[in-house]
């Protein structure tokens, strides 16, 4: 039975909320009328869209239970504000960072660009550790500058311990970066327990809305400690005042915010976050994890599979295999039965949100087995 929120096609099984999640219809139709709006007034009703800007701003602070919204920049992606903090920060020739190695590219590949500037990587191996925090902690040492992680590991599904992280890297006066990604708009977050000086996060994932605009947090301090890359109009602490000769940047977050707002974005996001604060972060967490302790138990009854995702530390992704054959084909036969879901880790990853019903959980196992084959 579909959600009332959403009109996903009844064929299709969609289980891929960790890669791109669906729009609800709030979302649609703020982002059709945002359109039909410009079309026919152009920016007649520009105030508007800066009232619904402000009430996305709190609403992302709700949602990350930030102290204040000048703490949160709009930004285009989780990319662009992992890149803020890597090019941004003052490095030293034999500086290292710490991190895992099960990260996505996005949490890679930015500090791995400072090598140049005689900054070492160190990789945790936090796949086969007992404890990935410990296998953390274990590479830091009096030149660690930043530990940076992600909330939930988009291939393994791990959930890493954010608290006891922060409480690590406070202690040691340690940077603490957070992609967030794969956990907002499914598990509850809180910046302030966790300690964490950055936050980032894409918002067409979990918080199911459109792509091109991502949110990126940072405490005061942290933020002056970054030299900021991006100039123009809207960065600047007068802004709106064009005619102004001297300028410095804004105090707020939005000194990352250089030019522009994507308006189509912000009204997307904010519909978005709308459905997601009324339906309840606390309900939907505990749907979100109930609808992934149910695909686990159910592949690990499956003696033909091998689950990937640690039972102990899951979140909102499940990351399964075939005992025998190749997950590459058990993938192409559930896309072409409508079973939308992802190849990661050497597995398939399915990703449910609270919108799906464990019938289509089920559905979705029917297909598994049936790719499996007789047995």
């Amino acid at each position: 039975m579909s959600h009332p929120a959403f009109e996903l096609e009844p064929e299709l099984i969609y289980l891929n909320h960790a890669g791109v999640g669906p729009w609800p219809r709030c979302t649609k139709a703020a982002v059709t009328r945002f359109a039909e709006t410009n079309s026919r007034r152009g920016a007649a009703d520009y105030p508007d869209w800066l009232t619904v800007e402000g009430r996305l701003r709190e609403r992302i602070r709700c949602l990350l239970n930030a102290p204040s919204t000048e703490d949160i920049a709009l930004v285009k992606n989780t990319s662009e504000a992992l890149s803020f903090v890597a090019q941004g920060l003052e490095w030293r020739d034999g500086d290292n960072v710490v991190t895992s190695n099960e990260e996505f590219p996005s949490n890679r590949i930015p500090w791995e660009a400072l090598r140049d500037r005689g900054v070492e990587v160190r990789q945790a191996d936090t796949a086969s550790a007992e404890s990935p925090e410990e296998a953390l902690f274990a590479l830091v040492d009096r030149r660690t500058r930043l530990v940076t992680v992600s909330s939930v590991q988009y291939a393994s599904g791990r959930r890493m311990d954010l608290e006891r992280i922060g409480d690590f890297c406070r202690r040691r006066h340690i940077l603490f970066c957070v992609d967030a990604i794969q956990s907002l708009g499914a598990l509850q977050a809180d910046v302030q327990a966790w300690q964490a000086d950055f936050v980032m996060a894409d918002g067409h994932k979990w918080l199911l809305a459109p792509e091109g605009l991502g949110l990126f947090y940072t405490t005061p301090a942290a933020r002056d400690r970054l030299r900021l890359l991006e100039y123009g109009w809207h960065m600047v602490e007068h802004a709106g005042d064009y005619d102004r000769r001297d300028w410095q940047p804004a105090r707020s977050a939005r000194r990352f915010e250089c030019g522009s707002p994507n308006f189509l974005g912000i009204f997307g996001l904010d519909a978005s976050l709308g459905l997601l604060l009324e339906t309840g972060l606390a309900d939907i967490e505990t749907q979100v994890l109930e609808r992934a302790a149910y695909l686990i138990e159910r592949i690990q009854w499956d003696e033909r599979l091998r689950l990937i995702t640690p039972p102990d530390r899951h979140a909102g992704i499940v990351t399964f295999a075939p005992k025998a054959g190749e997950a590459p084909r058990l993938f192409q036969f559930l896309r072409q039965h409508q079973v939308i879901c992802a190849l990661r880790g050497g597995g398939i990853r399915f990703s449910p949100h609270f919108h799906n019903d464990l019938e289509t959980l089920d559905r979705a196992l029917d297909r598994v087995r049936q790719g499996l084959g007789p047995g």
